[in-house]
């Protein structure tokens, strides 16, 4: 006898309720592998081999066999999410402790040369750190659940000096503005140039699709110049 033949016998010997239980499983059930379950079953119902519920893209076709066996022993009781019988979760509170003081930092802060974090090297680091290794879907809901968040970090320019030249040229600005005759002013200067064109950061988008973002065409430019009085703080 076929496969899918035993599974649709054991359909049949449901109640009414339990197969519309069942149904309504497949298609609402807030736990998703026990929705996945009870979409492979009613694919074998259906008269799907477990090649045809692999090829549909609904699981392989080995966990459809072991999905179907335990219909067949436990009927719609079979079809639950059994992992939580696995033992202690493997996210602890010292490993979420971790996660959120490594986010903090820098990739750079642990040996590695990018500056920015992706999920698989926050698992790597923590792995290091903890000796807990997890999968990047449970960090991505770790991440959602701790509401950290996807952005754009905002770019800095860091002093070229080293530290001693730098504080040696800080002292002698200091001394100048202490010791400036009251006729003289220090003024520290700067100016920025500002697109009107709106900057694009990163977004989140479905699958094989690419999200738009209108813009004026042309790039429009103001300027701003500044002038910062060192000794009585005056903006102009």
């Amino acid at each position: 006898m076929l496969f899918c033949e035993k599974v649709q016998r054991a359909w049949r010997r449901l109640s009414r309720r339990e197969r519309r239980v069942l149904r309504v499983y497949a298609k609402s059930s807030p736990e998703a592998v026990l929705r996945t379950h009870c979409k492979v079953v009613l694919s074998m119902v259906q008269g799907n081999s477990p090649t045809q519920v692999e090829r549909a893209s609904l699981c392989s076709s080995s966990q459809a066999y072991r999905v179907g066996h335990r219909f067949l022993e436990d009927g719609l009781a079979g079809l639950a999410d059994r992992r939580e019988d696995n033992g202690e979760a493997k996210v602890s509170e010292v490993y979420e402790a971790w996660l959120v003081e490594i986010v903090a930092g820098s990739p750079q802060d642990h040996g590695h040369r990018r500056p920015t974090w992706t999920q698989e090297l926050l698992i790597l680091v923590l792995q290091e750190k903890t000796d807990v290794t997890i999968s990047v879907t449970t960090m991505s809901r770790l991440l959602r659940r701790l509401k950290i968040r996807l952005g754009r970090p905002k770019p800095i320019v860091g002093c070229p000096w080293k530290k001693q030249r730098k504080t040696r040229r800080l002292n002698v600005i200091r001394r100048l503005v202490e010791t400036l005759p009251a006729d003289e002013v220090v003024l520290y200067v700067d100016e920025v140039d500002i697109h009107l064109n709106p900057k694009i950061g990163p977004d989140y988008m479905l699958p094989r699709t690419q999200k738009t973002v209108s813009t004026p065409g042309k790039n429009q430019k103001r300027y701003l110049a500044g002038a910062l009085d060192a000794r009585t703080g005056r903006l102009t």
